[in-house]
């Protein structure tokens, strides 16, 4: 009786090995991790890609690049689990388009990182996978580009400005690729306009985001010069790809102003950029004076719909 019991139980847990063995070599992967695009002094940058379903052989999915919010100085690529941004490639994932979201260097004190690094670094993120795109499944004739806050900012640098400007790995300057479309979440457009960051209801306000922008030591020259190097506005052509400029009526951190100037200088040069207002949202699509509207599910919707729409 004690060898049939022992046996019993020996046979089942060998059942319950095989069987994880199976599903573990059966399972779907439908994302990459901490791939590597490229190497700096302060180390290796990497990004993720989220799939909508697992790549088969000769696959070529439309690329949507996402870049973090953080104020250039802080956050993560990390999608994780929950939260608008998860809610965000969701969205994009059942509409068929792969998302990659990309680390890149953040600002330090002393200007040694600046906001220009950031933009290079994501620039060269996007040229890394163009240039290995067969190797990634992606389709580099179709990109667009994503991101909240911070990362908004560098979505529509990365949408409007010239492919060969912000140089940065030399060994990637060769890439080829083609923008389509970009949404931006509550993401600056201009740095020169300081009245563009009055917050609602507020008069006035001091330049934040300089020290992130300027080197040591810069005289007003070159401040004016930085500043709008860095400002997605000045790249606005009448043959620009489409922005969705998507922001808060109630956002004190990027307020909603800098969507109305982007979409007003955009018509000024005739380039299609569009505006849609959340009532009642803070950054983050937070709730301010009452529940979003639209609801996030509709933020998510327009999000992806939008590049749906240029895509076809």
């Amino acid at each position: 009786m004690h060898f049939s019991t022992s046996f019993f139980l020996t046979s089942l847990l060998f059942l319950a090995l095989l069987t994880d063995a199976i599903a573990e070599s059966s399972a779907v992967v439908t994302t990459q991790l901490d791939v590597v695009y490229k190497s700096t002094e302060q180390g290796p940058l990497k990004l993720d890609l989220h799939y909508p379903e697992a790549p088969k052989a000769g696959a070529k999915f439309p690329l949507v690049l996402f870049t973090h919010g953080g104020g250039w100085a802080a956050g993560t690529k990390t999608i994780g689990d929950r939260g608008v941004r998860f809610m965000g490639v969701q969205s994009l994932n059942e509409q068929g388009f792969c998302v990659a979201s990309v680390e890149y260097r953040l600002c330090t004190q002393g200007g040694y990182i600046t906001v220009r690094d950031c933009v290079t670094d994501a620039k060269d993120a996007l040229r890394f996978l163009a240039k290995h795109a067969a190797r990634f499944a992606i389709d580099a004739e179709h990109v667009f580009t994503w991101g909240d806050s911070a990362g908004g900012h560098l979505a529509q640098m990365l949408l409007l400005s010239p492919p060969d400007s912000f140089p940065g790995d030399p060994t990637l300057a060769d890439a080829k690729y083609r923008l389509i479309a970009g949404v931006s979440w509550y993401g600056p457009c201009d740095f020169e306009k300081l009245d563009l960051f009055t917050p609602p209801g507020g008069t006035g306000v001091r330049d934040r985001f300089g020290a992130r922008i300027l080197k040591p030591g810069a005289d007003e020259k070159a401040k004016l010069a930085a500043y709008r190097e860095v400002s997605p506005l000045n790249y606005l052509r009448s043959d620009s790809p489409p922005l969705l400029m998507m922001q808060g009526d109630n956002d004190p951190t990027i307020p909603v102003q800098h969507a109305h100037y982007m979409k007003e200088r955009g018509d000024a040069f005739k380039a299609p950029v569009e505006v849609f207002i959340v009532k009642n949202s803070g950054h983050n699509w937070r709730e301010v004076g009452g529940p979003l509207s639209p609801a996030l599910e509709k933020i998510m919707d327009k999000t992806a719909a939008f590049m749906k729409l240029h895509l076809e």
